[in-house]
């Protein structure tokens, strides 16, 4: 009995890290984006502007069951040495040729944002893959933890109280009102 108890205790241990562990994964991709847009804003406050030009689109099919992705990809000069590196298009995809407003840092030149608040390079991918796996541990784990508290031991079902039986006068026999009357009392 102790065994088994000890047991069902592991188990529910296990189902309330699997949801920890779950709850974390979900939120660190919404942490990195709010991290990524202070990094957007100090960027532009303290970053060296700079003019880049979108010299090549490219658009990636990734199956039919995806929408394709698409990548910019922007040359820029800084302290006389130019630069190339890509940015994802998310929500604005600029045509080849187009030019852009940049703040880049000074630090790390590979470092920029541009005029219409998107970082370069691809970021924050692997912590969106992170989310996704973590509500997917969430969906499987929680059942599993509320399955594992005892409900019926902290709240028991009330019943109602039971009717009293039908008196019987008389005779002592119980007699129904039914149609189908029996042949005996007749």
């Amino acid at each position: 009995m102790i065994k088994r108890q000890l047991s069902s205790a592991w188990v529910t241990l296990g189902c309330a890290l699997l949801v920890a562990a779950g709850g974390v994964l979900l939120w660190l991709p919404f942490h990195t984006q709010y991290a990524l847009d202070d990094w957007a804003r100090e960027l532009r406050a303290t970053g060296v502007p700079a003019r880049a030009v979108v010299y090549d689109q490219v658009t990636k099919s990734r199956g039919n069951r995806s929408a394709p992705s698409s990548t910019m990809y922007f040359r820029y000069e800084l302290s006389g040495r130019t630069y190339e590196q890509e940015v994802a298009c998310f929500e604005v995809c600029r045509s080849s040729g187009d030019r852009v407003a940049i703040w880049v840092n000074p630090a790390d030149p590979s470092d920029f944002v541009t005029d219409f608040d998107q970082l370069s390079g691809h970021r924050g991918r692997v912590q969106g893959g992170l989310g996704v796996a973590g509500f997917a541990i969430l969906v499987l784990a929680v059942p599993m933890l509320l399955s594992r508290i005892p409900f019926q031991r902290w709240f028991p079902r009330r019943t109602r109280p039971r009717r009293p039986a039908a008196s019987v006068g008389g005779s002592g026999r119980f007699t129904s009102r039914s149609k189908h009357k029996r042949s005996s009392r007749r």
